[in-house]
């Protein structure tokens, strides 16, 4: 037979068949040795194991980081926090913002909560929303001060010598903690001598002092008067807490005195219907209530998201508050960026987003969940005069676990901020009130944290360089070895 008609024809085909780029070799110019046989089950073993970790390593996704420039175009940011004063009350609780744009807002009301602790940290009390706080109604005097005190005191002049004595000659008294220098005793000191000469001629059985907290500073330290005035009811030398915080006219003081001894007699007329072997009701004796200063305040503020800071400050726009008794010592429960993921109230667990969250954050290594650094660290300060200044940078975080491109309504994608914060000690002046201040920054730059997976042309372009590498090596070595070890004829 003609070979051009087995390969090739002629003419036309003949042309064609000249770029064949896999031309034949006739069979019987072939020779099969066992050199050639062990070679091709090296090529197939190995071929074999070549594809398996291909396959392996197609099958695997990596995690990677990237910085871009954050596009986020929203104008506010959520900041969440929930923060425990060990040493504040309530009542001198100010929550205040500002921000280099000008914000500049004073005891923040909106979404702010605060709960009166106990002495184990427990909230014991609900102090409501954060409201603005009710100004106490001030009486004007026609009398001087100098004037009142022409027939004499009646408000007696207590120090640290007879302070404990002046509590054992009455059995209830009405006690006034004050500061020369402060502008709200400084409108208190009339209404307190007329209150005095009121009690002295209505013949009241009950003690009323004053004791200067500038001269007599270690009894008022000894006493913890943190904000001035404080007006300290004592029954059988017992403070008897809360102090009192109405308003500040003779009749009002009056009307809480009477009725403070109005309990006691009720008390005492209970005592002896006992005694006698009566059933009736036992009335409230007025007894101290634990009034432990701590207060948890937690909720979250819209900030702009420009350079700021929001800090807790002791303010009341009743009193002066006395600086050498302020302690800042608290306790950052929660303190997060954007919507909040963590830490949450059970009913809020199960909602298509925290469902969202919990789906993306497992895929998410844990060195990119630094969304609240500073949860259940105690910042205690040892001494007075001083506080704690955080300094927190927030870097925008985008989360794509998916294979495609995301976007932040992608079941696979969520943006979250991640927070770097340092935290050091301010000191103050003698008197200043410190506050705890928490400034924070907001980052140009966001990380992008995404899956990455190998291309389909990448693992195809790998399995056929792994089957011509290996049938080009093997087929050289074997080419090698048949030279090597073929035969020479004599």
């Amino acid at each position: 037979m003609n070979n051009n008609n087995i390969y090739g024809g002629g003419g036309k085909r003949g042309a064609v068949s000249s770029m064949d780029f896999y031309r034949r070799v006739p069979k019987d110019l072939t020779e099969a040795t066992s050199l050639g046989a062990f070679m091709s089950l090296c090529a197939i073993a190995v071929m074999g194991v070549l594809f398996l970790s291909e396959t392996i390593a197609f099958a695997r996704t990596a995690i990677e980081t990237s910085i871009a420039l954050d596009e986020n175009d929203q104008p506010q940011i959520r900041l969440n926090f929930n923060i425990t004063l060990m040493d504040l009350h309530c009542d001198y609780v100010s929550v205040d913002v500002w921000d280099t744009l000008g914000t500049n807002r004073q005891n923040v009301t909106k979404n702010v909560e605060k709960w009166q602790l106990d002495e184990s940290g427990q909230r014991r009390i609900f102090s409501g929303r954060n409201r603005e706080q009710r100004q106490v109604v001030h009486e004007e005097h026609e009398e001087s001060l100098e004037e009142l005190h022409e027939d004499g005191e009646q408000a007696v002049e207590l120090t640290n010598d007879n302070f404990q004595d002046f509590l054992k000659n009455f059995d209830m008294a009405f006690i006034d903690m004050y500061a020369p220098w402060c502008i709200w005793c400084q409108r208190l000191h009339p209404t307190w001598e007329k209150f005095a000469e009121e009690v002295h001629k209505l013949h009241m059985p009950i003690g009323v002092g004053k004791v200067n907290c500038v001269i007599e500073a270690q009894l008022c330290k000894d006493l913890r008067i943190m904000a001035f005035p404080t007006l300290r009811w004592y029954k059988s030398g017992e403070a008897i807490l809360p102090d009192y915080s109405m308003d500040r006219t003779v009749d009002a003081l009056t009307g809480y005195a009477k009725r403070k001894l109005e309990m006691e007699q009720k008390y005492k007329d209970w005592e002896s219907k006992s005694a006698e072997g009566g059933d009736v009701p036992r009335p409230n004796a007025g007894a101290s209530r634990p009034a432990h200063p701590g207060c948890q305040v937690s909720g979250h503020l819209m900030v702009n998201r420009v350079p700021g800071n929001f800090h807790i400050e002791a303010k009341s726009v009743n009193h002066n508050l006395n600086a050498a008794m302020t302690n800042l010592t608290h306790r950052v429960n929660h303190l997060s960026f954007g919507e909040p993921i963590t830490k949450l109230l059970p009913h809020m667990e199960n909602t298509p987003f925290m469902r969202k969250v919990k789906r993306v954050l497992k895929q998410v290594p844990d060195e990119h969940k630094q969304f609240n650094p500073m949860d259940d660290k105690v910042y205690a300060t040892s001494k007075f005069h001083q506080a704690f200044h955080h300094y927190i940078k927030v870097v925008s975080t985008h989360l794509n676990m998916g294979s495609s491109a995301q976007s932040e309504n992608d079941v696979n994608s969520l943006v979250v901020y991640q927070m770097l914060e340092q935290s050091k000690v301010v000191y103050y002046d003698d008197v200043n009130v410190p506050e705890a201040r928490f400034s924070y920054d907001m980052s140009p730059m966001s990380v992008v944290v995404q899956k990455e997976g190998r291309k389909w042309y990448d693992y195809m372009t790998s399995l056929c360089a792994i089957i011509g590498g290996t049938f080009t090596t093997l087929g050289l070595i074997d080419a090698t070895l048949y030279k090597v070890f073929k035969p020479k004829k004599l």
